[in-house]
Order: C-alpha cells, then structure tokens, then sequence
C-alpha cells in the first residue's frame, strides 16, 4: 500500500518503508497524486495528457502516459491501475491519502485531529515546472486547502474555547490567522480566545496588528464585527495576567483549565443561546459545594455573553445580604445592570428608585422623577427594556444568601418577561434552599425553561490531567504519585486540587492523610482545623509566593468581613493606590478573590479562614481590626 502525505512537504511510503524510485518521478508522483483526489478517482487520457504533458506532440505525449501508468502498475500492483477505453481509474484503497483523513476527521467533528495532519502548505515544494496546467491546479489546491485548514484551526479553537481550554484555543487560533492573514474570522477568533485567556491587552493587540495588516495589504478596514468585538473587549473589566519575570516550566497561574467542567459550562452556554436566540426566559441552577467551580463557571459565562454583545448584570452574595432587603437588586443594578443598552429607555419612574438607592445611577439618569414606583416592578420594568434592545444575563453567585425581596423580584421578573431574552443564573449550595428559591426552582420545565446542573468531586482521571497541566515536565510515574497523592488530599475538590498542584510547583511535597471530609459532611461543614496539613500547606505556599503587596492585601481582607471595598483594603493593609490597585489585580488574577462593585471577597471562604487563621497573628489581627474600625474576635 502507498501512503501519501500533501498536507505539508510531499513524503511517500511504500508498507511504511521506501516508495520505488520510479513512482518518485515528479510527473509519475504528479498523476498519482492528481488520479487519487479526482473525483471517482478517474480521469480521461486526453485530460491527463493536456494537464502533464500539454507541451508535447500527441504521439510523444501519449507514450509518457502509457509509461507512466505502467510505473504506477509496477509500484501498486496490476489490478490498481485500470484503464477503461478512455479513462484511466485508480482502483480501490490501493493509495491512502492524509487529505482524506483530514476529511473524514472534519465530517467527524474531529478538527483537532485534522488542523494537526496539516503541518504546512499542500504539496510544500512539490512542482512541475513543464507543466503548467498541473500549476495552475497546484497554485488553486494550495489555496483551497489553506482555507480548509485554517477553518479546521478555528473549529478546534471554538471547540477549546467552549471546553475552557483557551491556551489551547489561543494557539489554534493564531494559526489559522497565520494561514489566512486578512481573515476578519480568523483574527475574530484569536481575540475572542485571548480575552477569554484572561489577556485583554493580548487581545487587542492582535485586533492593532490585523487591523494594521489589512489596511497595509487590502487597503481596507476590518469588519464591522471585528471592531465591534474590540470594543467590547477594550470596555469589559477583569485583572489582566502579571508579567511573568521568570522562564521556567512551572503554570504562571492558577487559573486552570475547566477539566470536569466542560459539560457544565457547555449546558450554561446552550441555556444562554437559547434566550438569546428568543426563545424564552431561562434559568440556570449551578449546584455545587464549596470549592466545586461555581464562581469560574458563572465568570466563564458572564464574559463569553459578554464577547458575544449580551449584557451582564452580576452580583456576589455574602451572609449579611440574605439580611438586607434588596440588596440583591441593588447589587445588580450596581453590577452592570445600569449601563445595559436600553435601559435608558425605561420610564422615569422606574429608574427613579434606583437613583435614590444606588449613587451611580444619579449621574446617569439626573431627570428620574420622584414620585417612583417601588423596587420590584422598577426592577422589571429596568430589565424588559434592556431585553428589549439585546439578551441579558442575570448572574449571582452564592445566591441562597440572597435577600426574599431580590429572589422575589427575580422571580416575578422571569414570569413577566416569560418570551423575553433573558437568562437567570444562580450559584448555590446544595440543600440551601429558601422559600423562594424553591419556587424559582419548581417551575423549572414548566413556568419558564431551564436545569439545574450539579457540580461532581473531581474523578482521579480528572486529578490527573490538571497534574499533567501543572507539571509538564514531570514523567509519568512522577505524575501518577503526585496525582494519587493531590486526589486523596484534596478529595476531589478543584479549588483544592489546584491550590495543591500549585504548591507542588513551588517546591511542596503533599503528604497522605486520611480519607477526609469526614462521612455525610461536606466541605462547607468542615472547619480549617479538619483539613489534611497538606492542604493547609498549600495555602501557605500559595500566600507566600504572592508579591508583598498581594499578601498584605490578602490578610487585610481575611480580617474583615465577608466583602470590602477597595478604600477599606487599602487603609487596612496601609497600601496607597498605586500599589493597592496592582495587589488587588493580581489576587483576582490568580483567583485568591472575587470583585463586584460593592467590593471584594473571597474566592473560597474556607481560603479565607486559613489565611486568618494561619497567616495572622494575634497581634495583627488586633491591629487590622483597629484599622478597620471593628472590634476585634
């Protein structure tokens, strides 16, 4: 059997050794090659003649042909080159061909697979200068299949973009711009991967140098589309990656990808094409213990909605909300929901009472009228006008610590707006339901569509390929101890299986413990003082390997209360602005911390409490507390 590889420098094989020199003629390897991608695998002498041998007389050209169809008999066999009056075939599965399997691989949905058999430009260096119809073929092939491949590269990036492996989706996506520069979805899909990498400015860069290439090379402007989604990437918020001041193999962040998580985070997506696509209000219950992935994945989704023109109003709930009558409306009119498109347009009395209760909105809407309407049905009235002008995602975390009236008004708002375009997801404890979640989650494929999506431990397969991720240079019976280690300290917990792994980078040998948490508890049930040392350890080797300033706006925060505002942090830690900023930015970065407009908190409380507990003094905490005004514990 001969294999052929086109999709790069042309190699040919014979049985997985040497091809015979006379098929390796370019005119012999030219028809053999043209032969096996014809459709049919057939073609007439006469269109043979005039594509190999047009420069010659008839008789002289007839003659090559015969020659070079009995070289093709004697590589593969008698019975693989049939001639049939006119026409010459290449019968059966005598030639295999990695344009094929491309094919086969992209109609499989495997483009992964099939971006990587490509590995540069067909036929790479293959020519018959004294044949020009067979250039002329050659040059149209070699465009045709750079757009094939660069089409399979920004396949595979969406596909590792929906699955959260965005370096790896950054990496398929700048080669498919490499394979067609002046490509507005290529350079589309490089900085949707960027962004969502966590690197805006990366982003934008890569939007500055097409942009620069296509008015340089085309004389043109990008598209619409492109320069929309710049903008949206330039206006988005979020900590942008430090500068890494160190070569070496160990992951220059915690933030890892979403390995047993990408089912999870493919369900939010579809529920949230689905309201945007007009097809109803809906909801998303993210179920999951502490540490499981809520908060990543609520964040994941909020910025894709976000890259693709959605609006976003997010808030954080901490226990002392779930006191605070309307604390969850204001939080999101606080968190986006007053610089949604169309909000504008509501009416005077309903954006009046979030003018009075929410300082920013005073700026933005200076003619509210006083006479308002109450906070309920101004909540919805404000939310149907920003569906009105684009879909718009509802997103809170640690939603059981909500307030009644928020849950009450997020309730009512999906059933007045039961045909709008507008997603409601909510993070959660499990079994930490309230009366009016329970009523939010009854009507769940009957009152307005929707899921619940519960959030597993870690299986140890999964364990294991978030340790082949941090520790790539590690073999593989390293690998198999450090992740049989990591499952059973962790428990299968991804905070805690990363907060580890990221340890064991920076030098920390995890010891076993017992089977933990203990039997019928979970995480959120057990204290700091019941965590294996080796998790513990971690934490500390995590807080040490923070700058100074990310440490000591770290402990500041663990000493207040659930959330801080950033004057607050800085008075605390006794960091001006311009180091505070970068401290903070760097904890978000490497996910120690949440931010939302009415402060900043812990990614996990139980992180939280080991940092107060093992980080801090008596002594400090005394001081932090005098800082903050509190009275100390």
């Amino acid at each position: 059997m001969i294999a052929c590889r086109l999709l790069g420098p042309v190699e040919v094989t014979q049985d997985g050794g040497a091809a015979p020199p006379g098929l390796l003629w370019r005119k012999h390897l030219a028809l053999l090659i043209y032969l096996a991608l014809s459709p049919k695998r057939t073609r007439t002498r006469d269109h043979l003649i005039g594509l190999l041998w047009g420069d010659r007389e008839e008789s002289a050209a007839r003659h090559s042909l015969r020659e070079a169809v009995r070289q093709l008999r004697q590589a593969l066999g008698s019975d693989a080159v049939l001639t049939e009056g006119q026409h010459i075939r290449l019968a059966g599965d005598c030639v295999v061909l990695d344009a094929t399997e491309f094919e086969r691989l992209m109609t499989e949905r495997h483009s992964g697979l099939a971006a990587a058999l490509v590995t540069g430009d067909f036929l790479e260096g293959f020519s018959v200068p004294d044949a020009s119809a067979f250039e002329d073929w050659l040059a149209a092939e070699r465009l045709e299949w750079r757009r094939r491949a660069a089409a399979a590269c920004r396949d595979h990036a969406t596909r590792c973009v929906n699955d959260g492996r965005t370096a790896e989706a950054v990496a398929a996506a700048r080669r498919a711009l490499a394979l067609e520069p002046l490509s507005d979805v290529a350079a589309q899909a490089l900085m949707r991967a960027e962004a969502l990498h966590g690197d805006r400015a990366a982003a934008l860069d890569a939007f500055a140098l097409f942009a620069r290439r296509v008015r340089q090379e085309a004389g043109a402007e990008p598209a619409a589309a492109t320069t929309g989604l710049a903008e949206r990437i330039r206006q988005a918020r979020g900590p942008a990656p430090p500068v890494r001041d160190r070569a070496d193999d160990r992951p220059w962040t915690r933030r890892a990808p979403l390995v047993g998580r990408t089912a999870a985070l493919g369900r939010l997506v579809e529920l949230w094409e689905q309201a945007a696509a007009g097809r109803g209000a809906t909801v998303a219950l993210l179920e999951g213990d502490l540490g499981h992935g809520r908060t990543r994945l609520l964040d994941e989704l909020a910025r894709r909605v976000t890259l693709a023109g959605g609006a976003v109003a997010s808030v954080l709930a901490v226990r002392s909300d779930r006191d605070e009558p309307w604390s969850g409306v204001t939080g999101l009119a606080r968190g986006g929901l007053g610089s949604m498109p169309g909000v504008a347009a509501a009416r005077s009395e309903a954006l009046a009472p979030f003018v009075a209760h929410v300082p920013e909105w005073a700026d933005r809407f200076p003619g509210a009228r006083e006479d308002c309407l109450a906070l309920g049905p101004a909540f919805r009235e404000i939310v149907a006008a920003a569906a009105h002008e684009g879909p718009v995602l509802l997103a809170a975390d640690d939603a059981q610590c909500l307030d009644d009236e928020s849950l009450l008004a997020l309730q009512s708002t999906l059933r007045d707006l039961r045909q709008g375009r507008v997603m409601l997801a909510l993070g959660l404890l499990p079994g930490r339901w309230h009366v009016a979640l329970d009523e939010i989650r009854s009507g769940l494929g009957e009152t307005w569509p929707g899921a619940v999506i519960p959030l597993e431990r870690l299986t140890d397969a999964e364990v294991g390929a978030l340790a082949a991720w941090a520790l790539p240079s590690f073999d593989a019976a390293a690998l198999d101890r450090v992740t049989r280690r990591v499952a059973l300290d962790s428990a299968g917990i991804p905070l805690l299986v990363v907060e580890l792994l990221h340890a064991v980078t920076l030098g920390l040998d995890p010891a076993q413990a017992g089977s933990w948490p203990a039997p019928f508890r979970t995480l959120s049930q057990t204290l700091p003082t019941d965590l294996p040392d080796a998790v513990v350890g971690a934490v500390r080797v995590g807080f040490r390997a923070l700058s100074k300033p990310a440490q000591s706006a770290l402990a500041a925060l663990a000493g207040l209360p659930d959330r801080a505002p950033e004057a607050l942090i800085g008075r605390v830690a006794q960091l001006d602005s311009a180091a505070l900023q970068p401290a903070l930015a760097e904890l978000e970065w490497q996910r120690w911390i949440n931010a939302e407009a009415r402060g900043y908190a812990f990614v996990a409380r139980i992180v939280r409490d080991i940092v107060a507990r093992d980080m801090l003094t008596p002594g400090q905490k005394r001081r932090l507390a005098e800082l903050a005004g509190l009275t100390p514990a």
